[in-house]
């Protein structure tokens, strides 16, 4: 779980960062791609002089050419495609001036240069093309836009605090720590307009994966007899005693919420950008793994046990709602499955954190 933290904190991080850069400068991320797309423009132009040279060498192996005329022609591509880095790097220095000085650039200001275009696809909002990622090169040969896409994707980010709601106790009894027990989502969604002519309603559906861990109180540890799982007393002070499932689910919400709409000669978009947003529904799943761990010292030694399954239920189902602004809401979820089956008492896994959508 260790490794699955220091993971989720490095993206919260990395996140966080984004983020506050983006408010001084909405187009942090453009300009952060088009400064990685330099690098590309290198290998790529390395890779075509590389084919024309074989091209040549070929040549020079079928008697069409002799060695000295090969010895011109490799020249002269070497020559072509060092221009070629030169000319298209100026290109993307050009456009990443443009947008460190304006907060908004139009498509046609800046956008062609000695006959090349400069394309940047990113997420649902982006006035460039659909397919993702940079585009530079000829005019002619630019990946036109769909004139309605519907329908977009992005990583989806969670964390939070997570505990079990048991039958007949209040959650203030719980035998799990709050502040131990948490829980982690990662997965990827998709996000379709219902309607062909408004954006009040969408369905946004993915695949997730659910860490959820609960801390165990008052060195006590899980057990199962028989089916049966209950909490036991240690004999040993116990320095760790946490249980955790790891699911797979795929979660389905409705999403209400206004947008704008942004009306271009040849196609048109609905953008949700720093909007308010309500999502209700749920999610299905299995259960992947369940472990509990305990920790203790035993004659001045550290001993650690391990027990899985405990009769974890095989099937993971629950109803879960967010609330955000921009891509960043506050997010709930509740087993309806309980945590263990065939139980007497039904306990059931509830989590509480935020969320983040990461285009």
């Amino acid at each position: 779980m260790r490794t699955i933290t220091q993971y989720v904190i490095g993206i919260i991080l990395v996140c966080a960062t984004q983020f506050v850069a983006a408010q001084e400068n909405p187009n942090i991320l453009k300009i952060e791609a088009l400064e990685t797309r330099k690098e590309h423009v290198k290998t790529q132009e390395k890779e075509f002089l590389k084919e024309e040279v074989k091209r040549i060498n070929d040549k020079l192996d079928t008697g069409e050419i002799s060695s000295e005329q090969a010895e011109e022609l490799k020249q002269k591509e070497a020559e072509k495609h060092a221009l070629n880095i030169e000319n298209r790097i100026a290109i993307i220095d050009n456009k990443i001036a443009l947008l460190e000085r304006n907060e908004e650039v139009t498509s046609d200001v800046g956008a062609n240069l000695d006959g090349m275009i400069i394309q940047i696809g990113k997420g649902e909002d982006s006035d460039e093309f659909d397919k993702g990622g940079i585009y530079i090169g000829p005019k002619d040969k630019a990946i036109p836009k769909v004139y309605d896409r519907r329908t977009t994707s992005d990583m989806v980010f969670a964390i939070g605090f997570n505990n079990a709601i048991i039958e007949g106790q209040s959650l203030s009894d719980s035998p799990y720590k709050l502040g131990g027990s948490g829980f982690v989502e990662l997965g990827w969604a998709w996000k379709t307009r219902l309607f062909k002519n408004t954006n009040a309603v969408r369905l946004k559906y993915g695949l997730s994966v659910q860490w959820n861990k609960l801390d165990v109180k008052d060195d006590k540890f899980l057990t199962e007899t028989e089916g049966v799982v209950s909490l036991e007393e240690s004999a040993f002070n116990l320095k760790k005693s946490k249980f955790r499932t790891t699911n797979l689910v795929i979660p389905i919400h409705f999403e209400f919420g206004p947008s704008k709409k942004i009306e271009k000669d040849t196609y048109f978009r609905y953008s949700t950008y720093n909007k308010f947003k309500i999502g209700v529904g749920g999610y299905a799943g299995v259960n992947l793994s369940s472990m509990h761990k305990t920790k203790y010292k035993l004659d001045g030694d550290r001993e650690k046990d391990k027990e899985r399954d405990l009769n974890t239920n095989p099937f993971v189902y629950g109803v879960s709602s967010y609330v955000s602004f921009g891509n960043v809401a506050v997010y709930a979820k509740y087993d309806l499955s309980p945590l263990f089956k065939d139980q007497i008492i039904d306990q059931n896994n509830i989590s509480l954190g935020l969320r983040f959508d990461l285009d």
